[in-house]
């Protein structure tokens, strides 16, 4: 059974730890992250971009997909399936096809139209007992076409967004997407520590997990980060055991050409990351 993330964040919140949030992209990554978290005791939350569902012919799809997993594996920790970075037609899609969080990414919109369009969505969202994130300040870097600067966040407009009853906040920090350039400055745990304090116990939300070293996010966990999103680190892991896969099989009649052969060495892979991150965020034995 699929959940809501609120009730998982607020223990994480509480209890000074973080969530995963696995970003998948096809059966083998959504298998991947399912067992390392049933192994290791661990609520997790399934991201969806658009374009992965789009890419896994549509949110429907991958709301069934996800639910005869949890079914067939015997699944029995939380696990909660989220949109990410949601344009408002995309959470309205997601809400019809059974996701049971929604992330309505505003950060681009002039904050009055920000906050309008996360009001309305989070009446719709508890109307039928979802979560809802939101975000202010963009986060850098891009992920399936969504691009962001990287703007570090107003504290005051993070108070405005979070007063409209939201479950999560994501906030600009100096995060990014993708891999970070040497010469990233780090995050601003002065901004992150004042949302954190203007905002009270709401959860709040570090994309761009990718990274950033261990020392940053167990810090950003003590200032209230309870949600923190992996996407880039299971892809290059998934990338590099595949490729070697590829280049040690020469031999022809080991049918290393079978899909299921082929892809068993990276979904192997993402097992192992997601293993390294719920250890490292604390979230081990939590479910």
């Amino acid at each position: 059974m699929l959940v809501s993330s609120t009730q998982m964040l607020q223990k994480a919140r509480e209890g000074k730890y973080a969530v995963g949030q696995f970003n998948i992209n096809n059966l083998e990554w959504t298998k991947s992250v399912l067992l390392a978290c049933e192994e290791m005791r661990s609520p997790v939350i399934l991201g969806v971009s658009e374009g992965a569902g789009k890419y896994m012919c549509g949110f429907k799809t991958v709301t069934a997909m996800v639910k005869a997993m949890v079914e067939e594996l015997g699944i029995t920790v939380p696990v909660s399936l989220h949109l990410d970075h949601g344009t408002y037609e995309g959470a309205k899609k997601c809400i019809e096809a059974g996701f049971t969080s929604i992330m309505f990414d505003g950060s681009h919109y002039p904050i009055e139209e920000n906050i309008e369009k996360t009001k309305e969505l989070v009446g719709i969202c508890h109307d039928l007992g979802l979560s809802l994130e939101a975000e202010v300040g963009a986060i850098g870097g891009e992920e399936d076409g969504v691009i962001g600067n990287g703007e570090v966040a107003d504290p005051n407009e993070c108070k405005m967004i979070a007063d409209l009853g939201i479950d999560m906040l994501a906030a600009g920090i100096g995060n990014i997407h993708g891999v970070y350039p040497e010469n990233w400055k780090g995050l601003n745990f002065e901004v992150l520590e004042q949302i954190s304090k203007i905002t009270g116990d709401m959860p709040l939300v570090l994309h761009g997990g990718t990274g950033i070293p261990a020392d940053m996010i167990k810090k950003a966990i003590s200032l209230g980060v309870s949600k923190i999103n992996v996407n880039t680190e299971c892809q290059l892991s998934f990338c590099a055991a595949t490729r070697k896969y590829i280049e040690e099989d020469g031999d022809k009649k080991s049918k290393g050409f079978d899909p299921r052969k082929l892809l068993k060495p990276g979904a192997e892979a993402i097992i192992e990351t997601v293993k390294e991150k719920i250890e490292l965020f604390g979230s081990a034995g939590k479910a």
